[in-house]
């Protein structure tokens, strides 16, 4: 008997998530092309849903008029149309967006951004990656004073909040309503003949401006400069509001304003750097590659693998977030002395969708087997380290250590460049409850965790040497709440669909 499982999430869905991927363009003549492929090289960081929205004069009129297409699915399924792009999207401008939902249903089309509304002041289109933290406060009081909301993301109420602002500019009003929201927030906003780039005063998640053909460009990740070959100039500094029009095609210089703000320094997500970022990104001003490979030297130097039974030890990564810090843990590793060889032990399949065909209902392995298989000859008979950015819940790290025995090694490592995951996240990364995470079941004892692995050592990079491993040269500073429960902000709890329809 065949089942056909629909996925809540992705087959690897033992691994924190993030609140999506966020792209802008103005002064294009291809915005929407170039949005698309932008969006194209952020899939990693959000495939529920994917949009783009675009401005366009219409000269007949004498207006603008938005246009926009939106739907679930990555984005290749989305923008299965050239017509999309040269009969609908049209505009010089354009803003995107990547869904992940950490807040607002996962089922709810109306969720899906860019989202859009037409006010006093024109057309505006918001795209967010990050979580506001008082949500729930505005939501009710906006509620309370007659405002309809349309969506249950807590992104709809910045559209509110610019459109009842007392404010006349426009600007103005966008300020006057993201002064009023906590928490995270790296957004783009669209209006009739502007594009806005903001981020929270802590800076949680990152934002990079750049620059192809005359236009600017802004974009979760420096990946998808590289797609459509734009220059990398800045990040949006926390707190920092900028605003690209006309004069700025023209002086090349953005508007840039500041959020009011108690924040005396910034809580930059460190986890941008451990898992969500590609490693060919620059993110909060440098080479995440860089850094996950000085993750892995220095778990390597806190808990090197040193072969009992073979003459040597085999490293392996978990595909495919992990294989920059398994190089820096391989190369360390030799350095002190062991000989170390880095092999390719795990094969991932990229091929996998939401739904696959399940040969039996109660077979839990099929999932991680769907997804991952071993190179048996590089196993057997081997002393392996198998190594991860990160544990939660730590199902999908048991069937894969399950896995990898059944290729017959002689003895199994782990090791995690990031510390032990204890909880949960407010600022856009979608843990699951605290006493599901594998940490706290254990109730923080390595030695539990190790067992209910099955494995013969396991090793997490502590939360002094992840630190010491990350960049200070600007005197950044870090957030890490869920390792270490200390919260930069105060947070309002909810569940992650508490407030749908």
């Amino acid at each position: 008997m065949f089942y056909e499982i629909e996925l809540d999430q992705p087959l690897q869905d033992d691994k924190p998530h993030d609140h999506c991927g966020i792209f802008g363009i103005f002064g294009h003549p291809k915005s929407s092309l170039m949005t698309y492929y932008g969006l194209q090289a952020l899939q990693h960081r959000g495939q529920e849903g994917s949009g783009i929205v675009t401005s366009e004069y219409d000269d007949a009129a004498g207006k603008y008029r938005f246009h926009a297409h939106r739907d679930f699915g990555l984005v290749n399924d989305v923008f299965r149309s050239g017509k999309i792009f040269y009969e609908l999207l049209k505009g010089s401008s354009a803003i995107g967006h990547n869904r992940y939902s950490t807040t607002g249903a996962s089922n709810n089309k109306v969720n899906i951004q860019p989202l859009t509304v037409n006010y006093r002041q024109g057309n505006i289109a918001i795209s967010h990656n990050g979580n506001l933290t008082n949500f729930q406060g505005i939501r009710q009081r906006l509620q309370d004073e007659g405002t309809i909301f349309q969506t249950t993301s807590d992104t709809e109420i910045i559209l509110h909040l610019i459109a009842r602002s007392r404010q006349t500019e426009q600007v103005k009003q966008i300020i006057d309503a993201l002064n009023q929201i906590e928490g995270a927030f790296s957004i783009v906003i669209l209006t009739d003949d502007k594009l806005i780039a903001a981020r929270d005063p802590y800076g949680w998640r990152p934002l990079a401006v750049g620059r192809v053909d005359g236009a600017f460009v802004v974009a979760s990740e420096t990946c998808a400069f590289d797609i459509i070959s734009a220059e990398y100039l800045d990040d949006v500094r926390p707190g920092e509001v900028l605003v690209f029009d006309k004069e700025t095609l023209e002086s090349g210089q953005p508007k840039s304003y500041m959020l009011n703000s108690t924040a005396n320094k910034p809580a930059y997500c460190i986890f941008e750097y451990i898992y969500f970022s590609r490693p060919d990104s620059k993110i909060f001003g440098e080479s995440v590659d860089r850094v996950r490979r000085k993750l892995g030297k220095a778990l390597a130097r806190e808990h090197p693998v040193r072969p009992v039974e073979t003459e040597k030890v085999i490293v392996i990564n978990v595909p495919d977030s992990s294989n920059t810090a398994t190089l820096g843990f391989a190369s360390e590793n030799e350095k002190q002395g062991v000989k170390t060889k880095y092999e390719i032990g795990l094969i991932r399949s990229h091929y996998i969708g939401r739904t696959f065909i399940q040969p039996e209902q109660d077979d839990r392995d099929v999932k991680v087997k769907m997804k991952f298989n071993t190179v048996k000859g590089v196993l057997k008979d081997k002393e392996v380290v198998i190594v991860d950015d990160s544990i939660v819940r730590g199902t999908t790290s048991k069937q894969l250590v399950d896995l990898v025995r059944d290729a017959g090694p002689k003895k199994i490592h782990f090791r995690v460049s990031s510390p032990p995951i204890r909880f949960p996240c407010f600022y856009g990364m979608d843990f699951p409850k605290s006493d599901e995470l594998i940490a706290n079941k254990a109730d923080g004892d390595i030695e539990k965790i190790r067992e209910r692995l099955g494995v013969d050592s396991i090793g997490y990079l502590s939360l002094e040497k992840l630190l010491e491993s990350v960049p200070h040269e600007n005197q950044e500073s870090y957030c890490t709440a869920c390792f270490s429960g200390e919260y930069p902000t105060q947070v309002e709890t909810r569940s992650k669909n508490q407030n749908e329809c």
